[in-house]
């Protein structure tokens, strides 16, 4: 039976008294204090448009943002709009963070910037396709790859949009992989600052985990990110039917989406309203945590959800070799020099780049037109430039055979 929790009548009361008075929350960010790389007139904020508003602007008008409607959130290689899609996932985090936010009386519009830039660097194919990327440049450079750093990568640099600090920073730090019961902003002095973090990710993964926003609005974002998809990912594998019928533990937060969504809310606004930290209580921690690792063992690591990795990691490999390739030749007719280079070899984006970007180093260029690419482009771009191979993806139809 459905059970839904609800706000204490004590948090309610005291809810509609602070909003009646009109008080505010002293923890959230004061849009007077963002900052951006370049004191571009264009971007200073005014009156019907502050700062985070033009950044939710700016990444809502990134060229990659659409393409987030053809990558994988989950489920690759299925043909059924009622599955989740990246495109969809971001909205879901956005509207769960604005929630959260607007409860918690603080800034929506940052939360709403961070939320819809969060998964903008995601490769074709989801995790399994951020992992395979990664080894491949890891092969080649000694860095590494992760979307959340590719994120920034795709806002700051190539296409240099020049977004605030705060809503970067909490793009870099959002990692919904990694629950906490408490989530306490850290200080992040500047640009400087932020940009040695990410270089140092880039050098050692391990200090992702490190990175924890600098404001509470990231941190709304980073637990919403979780919240979004826990319960949305099991809906999905209901509906793809990949893996059967498949009955869900109630872990003390519910098994189905709505319940899961519910429930984690009402307990981080109890726990956390007007205070300097985000905290879920430890039975409703310890129930997320135990939540999430089902939804490991149960969907993202299940033979159905991963029967095409070693296909996907051989055309990569074979895709990253060839595009490299044709960037060390100087292969013009390439794909990666007609559709990649050339469509950001722009005027306009390379006077504000801080280099321009044919003079990006070769590794970088293939990773990020991969990192680009959506499920579907992937898979002709690999059938155009290896017409002859025996490799290829099926999709799981409307009408599958019987």
């Amino acid at each position: 039976m459905a059970h839904y929790e609800e706000l204490s009548a004590a948090l309610t009361r005291r809810m509609e008294a602070d909003r009646a008075r009109g008080a505010k929350n002293p923890y959230a960010f004061d849009d007077t204090g963002a900052r951006r790389r370049d004191p571009n007139p264009h971007d200073v904020a005014n009156v019907w448009r502050p700062a985070f508003i033009r950044d939710a602007d700016k990444i809502l008008n990134c060229p990659y943002y659409s393409r987030c409607a053809d990558k994988t959130q989950v489920f690759s290689l299925y043909k059924n709009d009622d599955l989740t899609r990246r495109s969809l996932h971001i909205q879901l985090v956005s509207r769960t963070a604005r929630t959260l936010g607007r409860a918690l009386g603080l800034n929506c519009e940052l939360i709403e910037a961070i939320a819809l830039g969060h998964d903008i660097g995601h490769t074709p194919f989801g995790h399994t396709g951020e992992r395979f990327l990664d080894e491949l440049y890891f092969a080649h450079t000694g860095l590494h790859f992760a979307h959340n750093l590719h994120s920034v990568r795709v806002l700051d640099e190539i296409f240099p949009l020049n977004l605030t600090l705060q809503t970067l920073d909490g793009i870099a730090s959002h990692n919904g992989e990694l629950e906490m019961g408490e989530y306490r902003p850290a200080l992040l002095a500047d640009f400087a600052e932020f940009d040695a973090r990410m270089a140092a990710c880039r050098e050692d993964p391990a200090r992702i985990r490190t990175l924890v926003p600098s404001t509470l609005e990231g941190c709304v974002v980073r637990i919403s990110d979780i919240i979004a998809y826990l319960g949305k990912d099991r809906h999905d594998a209901e509906k793809s039917k990949a893996l059967g019928r498949v009955q869900f533990a109630d872990t003390g937060i519910g098994t189905i989406n709505a319940e899961i969504v519910n429930n984690l809310m009402v307990n981080l606004l109890e726990n956390s309203y007007f205070l300097p930290y985000l905290r879920l209580d430890e039975a409703h921690f310890a129930a997320l945590s135990a939540a999430k690792k089902e939804n490991y063992e149960r969907i993202y690591r299940s033979d159905e959800v991963q029967s095409a990795d070693s296909v996907i990691r051989t055309m990569m490999g074979m895709l990253y070799e060839r595009l490299l390739g044709d960037l060390t030749k100087g292969n013009a007719s390439s794909p990666v020099f007609r559709q990649h280079i050339g469509y950001l070899d722009k005027p306009y984006y390379n006077k504000h780049r801080r280099t321009p970007y044919p003079e990006t180093e070769k590794n970088l260029i293939v990773l990020d037109y991969i990192a680009s690419m959506t499920d579907d482009y992937f898979v002709d771009l690999f059938a155009y430039l290896f017409p002859k191979s025996s490799l290829r993806l099926e999709y799981v139809g409307y009408f599958p055979k019987a």
